[in-house]
C-alpha cells in the first residue's frame, strides 16, 4: 500500500497495481486483457477483424439539414414547382399544413466523375463526391428533435443510452494517453436539443463520456487552468493538492468497488494534468500554414467559426483522438441559428449551409494530403430532413421519412449512392435504412462486429445498434 502522508502522484498502473480490490481489480483486469489480446489482434487493428479505419469525426448538422436542397436531386419538384403536393395519402407534417410543392432555391449540377448530383448551396463539398459515399433513404423514428437527435447518436429515441463516441471509445480504447479517446466541439452558439446528452457515457464506465472542447475561446476546456484571481496557486501547491484528492479518492474508491463515476474522476485528473501541456499545443492553430487557414475559411466570417472547428478536429485526429464530433446549429430560441428553417429556407440555409460547406470538404481534403482520409471515417449526418412541400410560404417542415447521410474515407467507397427516395424526396422508396445501419457499417469499419459489443445492464445485453442494423457492405471499398 502506497505511503499516504506521500504528496507525489502515482500513475494509473501503480494505482491499479497498489489497489487489487474492488475496481481497481477489474479494471486491471481489463487492461491486461486488453494488452494481451492486442499481441493476437488482426494486422489492422480492431477488436473482431481487421479495420479499414482507426478513427472518426462526426459532423452534426443540428435542427434537420434539408436533403432536397443539398444532395437529393429531384426535377419533379422543378416541374410541379408551385402546384398541389399530393402524393398520395395523408401527408403527416410536425406544425402544419402541407403548402404547395416548392422548388430548392439552388441549381443543381452533376460533379465528379461519378456524376452526382449537388445544389449550388454546397460548391465546395461537390467537389468532393468521388470521395463520399450518400444515404438518400435515411428514415427516423420521430420528427421531434430531442428524440431523433438522440436517436442518430444513440440509436435510442430516449435519453440515458451512450452515444457513439462513448461506444467506440469503450470497444477501442485510446490511441494515445495525452489527449481524450472521444472529444465534442460544440458550436459556439449554443447547444442542439439535449446539450451534453447527446454525447454521455449513460451506463458505460463514465470515463467514456465526451470531454467538450470549445474551440476559439480563451478558456477552451472548463477549469483546466485556475482563474487569474487565484494568484495563491502555484505548481508546487497545485502538484500538493491533486495528491491529496489522489489519496482521498483511494479511500473512498476502496470502500465502494464497481462505481466507474470514482474511477473516471481519477482517470479525469490525471488527463487533467496532461492537458495542461498537450491541450495549448494541440488549440493553438498559429503554427498552421496561411494556406490551410484559407483553406478552412479561417479567414472568412462566415465560415471562420466551424473552419475553426473543423481543423481543431484535424489537428485532434493527427493526435491520436479517437472519436471527433463537430457540432453545427444551437438550439437557442429565435431567431434561428440552426438548421430548423421553418419560416424561411433560402435565408436561413443559405447561412447554415455556407458556414458548414467549405470548411467541410477542406476537412476531407485536408485528411487526404495528410494521408489520414485513408483510415479516418468522416460522418456527416442530421436528425432528419425537410419536406419538399412548402411550409408558410418560404420555409419547410420536419421530415423524418427520408433524409440524407453520407460517409468518406476510412474504407468508404467513394462516388457510391445507397438507396433512394421517392420523386418528390418524401418517403424512402428504395433500400430504407436507420441510424443503426450506418452505425453497424461504421463499427464494421473501425474492426468492431456490432452485435458483439455489448454492455450488460439491467440485465440486457445493450449495444449501440439495440436489435437492429446491417453492415451496408455495398459501399466498402
Amino acid at each position: 500500500m502506497p505511503n499516504q502522508g506521500a504528496a507525489t502522484l502515482t500513475d494509473r498502473r501503480q494505482f491499479l497495481e497498489h489497489w487489487g480490490g474492488g475496481l481497481g481489480w477489474i479494471a486491471l483486469a481489463q487492461l491486461l486483457g486488453r494488452e494481451a489480446g492486442a499481441a493476437q489482434a488482426p494486422a489492422g487493428g480492431g477488436l473482431h477483424h481487421p479495420a479499414r479505419a482507426k478513427r472518426v469525426v462526426q459532423l452534426f448538422m443540428s435542427g434537420a439539414a434539408s436533403q432536397c436542397d443539398m444532395y437529393d436531386y429531384k426535377p419533379l419538384l422543378i416541374e410541379r414547382n408551385g402546384q398541389e403536393f399530393d402524393p398520395g395519402g395523408t401527408v403527416e407534417l410536425f406544425q402544419s399544413s402541407p403548402g404547395p410543392v416548392m422548388r430548392s432555391p439552388w441549381d443543381w449540377k452533376q460533379h465528379g466523375d461519378s456524376g452526382k448530383w449537388m445544389s449550388s448551396l454546397v460548391p465546395h463539398l461537390a467537389g468532393c463526391v468521388d470521395h463520399m459515399a450518400f444515404f438518400p433513404s435515411m428514415v427516423s423514428k420521430s420528427n421531434v428533435h430531442g428524440p431523433a437527435t438522440f436517436m442518430q447518436n444513440s440509436g435510442f429515441v430516449l435519453p440515458g443510452f451512450p452515444s457513439m463516441g462513448a461506444w467506440i471509445s469503450y470497444g477501442l480504447g485510446a490511441l494515445t494517453d495525452e489527449l481524450p479517446s472521444f472529444v465534442v466541439l460544440p458550436d459556439a452558439r449554443g447547444f442542439a436539443p439535449n446539450g451534453p446528452g447527446n454525447h454521455t457515457a449513460a451506463f458505460l464506465p463514465a470515463q467514456h463520456q465526451g470531454t467538450m472542447i470549445r474551440a476559439g475561446r480563451e478558456n477552451p476546456i472548463h477549469d483546466l487552468f485556475p482563474p487569474a484571481s487565484a494568484d495563491f496557486v502555484t505548481p508546487e501547491s497545485e502538484r500538493d493538492g491533486l495528491a491529496l484528492l489522489e489519496r482521498l479518492n483511494r479511500r473512498h474508491l476502496a470502500s465502494r468497488g464497481g462505481d466507474s463515476r470514482l474511477e473516471a474522476r481519477i482517470q479525469a485528473y490525471e488527463m487533467a494534468a496532461r492537458l495542461q501541456v498537450t491541450a495549448p499545443q494541440v488549440l493553438d492553430i498559429s503554427g498552421e500554414s496561411a494556406a490551410t487557414k484559407k483553406l478552412y475559411g479561417i479567414d472568412e466570417p462566415i465560415t471562420q467559426d466551424f473552419g475553426l472547428r473543423c481543423l481543431t478536429a484535424r489537428r485532434l485526429l493527427e493526435r491520436g483522438v479517437r472519436f471527433v464530433q463537430v457540432w453545427s446549429g444551437a438550439d437557442n430560441g429565435f431567431p434561428r441559428r440552426n438548421w430548423d428553417s421553418h419560416e424561411d429556407i433560402r435565408k436561413d440555409h443559405g447561412a447554415m449551409g455556407t458556414e458548414m460547406d467549405k470548411p467541410a470538404a477542406a476537412l476531407i481534403r485536408d485528411l487526404e494530403a495528410r494521408g489520414l482520409l485513408e483510415d479516418t471515417i468522416v460522418y456527416w449526418t442530421t436528425e432528419f430532413g425537410r419536406m419538399p412541400c412548402s411550409q408558410g410560404t418560404l420555409g419547410r417542415d420536419h421530415n423524418p421519412f427520408t433524409f440524407t447521410s453520407w460517409l468518406a474515407g476510412g474504407g468508404v467507397r467513394g462516388g457510391t449512392v445507397y438507396g433512394s427516395s421517392d420523386e418528390w424526396s418524401y418517403k424512402a422508396a428504395d433500400k430504407p435504412i436507420y441510424c443503426y445501419d450506418l452505425h453497424a457499417t461504421v463499427l464494421h469499419l473501425l474492426g468492431i462486429d456490432h452485435t458483439r459489443l455489448t454492455f450488460r445492464h439491467n440485465g440486457i445485453d445493450r449495444r449501440l445498434t439495440d436489435v437492429h442494423g446491417e453492415v451496408i457492405t455495398d459501399v466498402l471499398a
